[in-house]
């Protein structure tokens, strides 16, 4: 059972990270559009050729039901498989899979997945970006009545996702242990990759342990360089059935293998804050794929913070729980190293593009199978682990991609 490795990755786009004060004030329609255009080029696709559509419908400003049929529309496209997805950063990596999937069992031939990006307020919509904003504020809890965190998360001043994540951070410290300056490397590693991505927010901007150590205390233990900077984007990729694939520009990307976990949007509500759903997630992506940690030549991991990525690196089995600190000492994460991660820089280098955010690891993993990823292209490069998060650590997706021989 699972997925066959019959539908693969072939194309992708993605605008280059902007501070939101000089990002353009482009509709999302108009977004997916282009980046649907740029991802077709990608791929050496048509528009015709597309007949399935993954989107983040929470996004849109222009509506909020029935997007894939608003956005088929405007593409001019027929559909055979539509849907929208809402798991904050593990939608991209869901998207993938549902695409796959939907493709093996007969419903489409090539899929549009499509995050379009946040947008700085314009007289045409302020009144909507207003109401984005002021729910950002909080972090995605809910203020609205009966939503269990209105009642009983915010008033006690759990808000936004820097209490939450810290809140975990301590959970391990006490559990565990904390090593500061091993987590620092992280951030180290990832700053280095980006400075080889011209396409990164910190592109030539090298920092190093003390730096990260220096930074300012946001949330205990969390600094500043361990959280990443939201900025304005958007991706897309396109997922083709091998028969079509094999027709397109660039080498096939296969997804041989996924899992998905949701647990509790809180980590408030959670039974134990250190088993993540990206335990069980991976778990079922490694399985379904027939194959080990040990054996993958890269890790393109969701690194919204830098508990993120360790609590990651654990229930994906790379290291074992609790052991996270020393593996961390041990191994080099550049492109260069012994365990190649975030290759692009990762979110915390590169800039995180709201929900699309996970898209660039997904796309990083399957330029690099690709050998499309310049001066940082990794010698070996068939088989990547790429992680997805959303919420605080509560929707948690895997994927195993392959490069086709």
């Amino acid at each position: 059972m699972g997925l066959q490795g019959k539908a693969a990755l072939v194309g992708a786009a993605q605008y280059k990270p902007e501070k939101y004060a000089t990002a353009p004030r482009q509709f999302h329609l108009d977004q997916v559009s282009e980046l649907a255009g740029m991802a077709l080029a990608d791929a050496g696709l048509e528009l015709g050729d597309l007949d399935g559509l993954v989107v983040t419908g929470a996004y849109f400003h222009e509506a909020n039901q029935f997007v894939p049929a608003m956005v088929a529309e405007y593409l001019g496209i027929k559909l055979g498989f539509a849907e929208t997805i809402d798991l904050g950063g593990a939608s991209s990596v869901g998207a993938v899979w549902r695409a796959a999937a939907a493709i093996e069992l007969g419903l489409c031939s090539a899929v549009l997945c499509v995050i379009p990006a946040r947008m700085a307020p314009t007289s045409a919509y302020d009144d909507h970006a207003a109401e984005v904003m002021k729910a950002s504020r909080y972090g995605g809890h809910s203020t609205r009545w009966g939503a269990p965190e209105a009642e009983f998360d915010l008033p006690y001043g759990h808000m936004a996702q820097n209490t939450g994540y810290a809140m975990i951070a301590q959970r391990y410290a006490a559990v565990h242990g904390y090593d500061a300056a091993a987590m620092a490397r992280i951030c180290v590693d990832q700053r280095f990759n980006a400075c080889h991505n011209p396409d990164a927010m910190f592109h030539g901007k090298p920092i190093t342990v003390d730096d990260v150590l220096a930074s300012r205390m946001v949330a205990e233990p969390l600094r500043m360089l361990e959280i990443v900077m939201p900025v304005a984007g958007g991706a897309a990729v396109i997922v083709a059935r091998d028969d079509v694939a094999r027709g397109c520009r660039h080498r096939a990307v296969r997804v041989i293998g996924c899992g998905e976990q949701v647990k509790t949007k809180s980590p408030s509500y959670a039974e134990d804050m250190l088993a993540t759903p990206i335990i069980p997630a991976s778990r079922t992506a490694f399985d379904m794929a027939g194959v080990k940690p040990a054996e993958v030549d890269m890790a393109q991991v969701y690194d919204c913070y830098t508990i993120t990525v360790l609590l990651s690196l654990e229930g994906a089995g790379f290291c074992a729980p609790g052991s996270g600190m020393r593996f961390l000492r041990e191994h080099d994460f550049t492109f260069n190293g012994d365990f190649p991660m975030n290759t692009h820089g990762g979110q915390l280098s590169f800039g995180q593009t709201g929900s699309a955010g996970g898209m660039t690891q997904v796309i990083e993993a399957m330029q690099q199978i690709q050998g499309r990823a310049g001066e940082r292209q990794l010698g070996r490069h068939d088989l990547a682990y790429v992680s997805g998060t959303g919420g605080v650590m509560s929707e948690q997706g895997a994927l195993i991609l392959r490069g086709a021989a």
